[in-house]
């Protein structure tokens, strides 16, 4: 079961603004992987379930930060079905996110009370997601939509909170495009934890462009 309160997750989700997300088949890596963005200042993980028996990986991963990263919070990406949702919530999942509206994953988040962040691409789907009680909404894949998609959505409807992923980078220019329009917070995947950082074992790197882009967030939302 999760650890952490569905509103523990989405005020995380606000105050950092950065949700880092990656996969990787090696308990191991993953480990370090984790260590080094929580020890940048991140406090959120989504792991994409993406490989065979990603699920196993998830499981030691998720006791890994109970034990050893107080106030870590690990949630599950990429994921299909309800079925899938609720196997990633009993390994103690605190937040799940797909690719696409899914009502049936919506529902069994809101009975375990977990959030549910579906990807949107249209103000139809947003809405829809709304109703189905998401609280921040996926942008997917923000590289085709763009902020001036989030800046008009905000137009009719101000209260709905957005979180772009793809199309998002560590660039101070493009994270400035993003909250100026008005994002909740974004989520950021190779771009900040790149192929070259997990080839080299460069976990300290990986630290520091946790702990700047989080500065950088911070400071492009106080103006």
């Amino acid at each position: 079961m999760a650890r952490y309160t569905r509103i523990e997750v989405i005020n995380a989700m606000f105050e950092t603004g950065m949700v880092p997300l990656f996969y990787h088949p090696d308990v191991e890596v993953g480990k370090k992987v984790l260590k080094a963005c929580y020890d940048g200042g991140a406090r959120l993980m989504e792991f994409t379930s993406r490989g065979d028996f990603a699920h196993e990986v998830f499981t030691e991963l998720n006791k890994y930060a109970l034990k050893e990263l107080p106030g870590m919070m690990m949630g599950v990406g990429s994921v299909t079905d309800a079925a899938a949702a609720s196997l990633y919530m009993q390994l103690g999942a605190n937040f799940v996110v797909t690719a696409s509206l899914r009502e049936d994953v919506a529902m069994v988040c809101n009975r375990r009370k977990v959030p549910y962040s579906p990807g949107c691409g249209s103000l139809t789907e947003i809405a829809r997601a709304e109703e189905l009680g998401a609280e921040i909404v996926k942008l997917f894949p923000g590289s085709v939509y763009g902020p001036g998609f989030v800046k008009a959505i905000k137009g009719p409807q101000p209260w709905t909170s957005i979180m772009p992923t793809g199309g998002v980078t560590t660039d101070k220019d493009n994270l400035k495009g993003w909250f100026g329009a008005g994002v909740a917070c974004v989520g950021l995947g190779s771009q900040l934890i790149s192929k070259d950082i997990i080839q080299n074992g460069d976990f300290d790197g990986l630290e520091k462009n946790v702990r700047e882009t989080l500065a950088l967030i911070a400071k492009i939302r106080k103006g």
